[in-house]
């Protein structure tokens, strides 16, 4: 069992980029349980999560979630996991599907705006023609509870990539696993797509790994993320260094 650590209630496993992957590859074989999902966490999830005990139960019953931002990482290495590392959506999302690029797991891409789905596609094919794409669906603009299932093809796939909003795509992704859809594993990843066909421009690496790729978002995208950032990182930050310095203490994961 991968274990993990408390972050305001929250239990974020243990993990980097390779046992993320590792996992989730063993996850999706013949003889493991169906229609499961993989929340990644940044500190906008953790707050939503302070705020909505429903979001905090979805991350918690979550098969991984991952530490998608640089400070989940910081905190599980002051927790003791050395080897943890950042488990970001579009990064898992290439490193599953060049393990997988030999055809022996499906993927499926739900969310985007019109087009985003089928170019990810294309583009991933590109780089490995014999990945297995089953299909991809933009969904309306909806609240979780009223957006449509996916329209599976015949054959049901391995992973579901689900590219919406926090805590939307969470959401979503519960109640998909509580369906009869028959799938292996949604993954949430976001902002993923825009971010791999080139939509919307990335943080280099050297901001990612400095934990200021919140700056370099909010810069670029001020009218959209201004409210989101300006309140989650302060509010984050001090919550966080109140539950290390044992001033504040948060049940452990249910």
């Amino acid at each position: 069992m991968i274990p993990r650590f408390n972050v305001l209630g929250v239990g974020i496993h243990a993990v980097n980029l390779r046992s993320a992957t590792e996992t989730l590859v063993d996850a999706t074989g013949p003889a493991q349980p169906r229609q499961r999902y993989v929340c990644c966490c940044d500190a906008h999830s953790i707050m939503q999560a302070r705020r909505s005990a429903a979001h905090r139960q979805t991350l918690n019953h979550a098969l991984l979630a991952t530490p998608d931002g640089m400070p989940m990482v910081w905190l599980g290495r002051r927790s003791g996991h050395s080897h943890i590392n950042r488990v970001y959506g579009p990064d898992l999302l290439e490193s599953l599907a060049a393990a997988t690029a030999d055809g022996s797991r499906s993927h499926y891409f739900y969310g985007g705006s019109p087009g985003v789905a089928a170019d990810l596609g294309r583009r991933l094919q590109k780089r490995h023609p014999l990945v297995s794409i089953l299909g991809h669906q933009t969904p309306p603009l909806s609240p979780a509870e009223s957006l449509p299932l996916p329209s599976f093809p015949e054959s049901t796939p391995d992973f579901v990539w689900v590219g919406l909003s926090t805590p939307k795509q969470e959401a979503f992704m519960k109640r998909l696993a509580e369906s009869e859809k028959g799938f292996g594993v949604a993954i949430g990843v976001g902002a993923a797509f825009d971010f791999l066909t080139g939509r919307v421009r990335q943080a280099p690496p050297a901001i990612q790994r400095s934990g200021l790729e919140w700056m370099w978002r909010l810069a670029h995208e001020p009218r959209r993320l201004g409210a989101r950032y300006l309140w989650t990182v302060p509010r984050f930050a001090m919550l966080a260094t109140a539950q290390l310095l044992r001033f504040r203490r948060y049940p452990d994961p249910d």
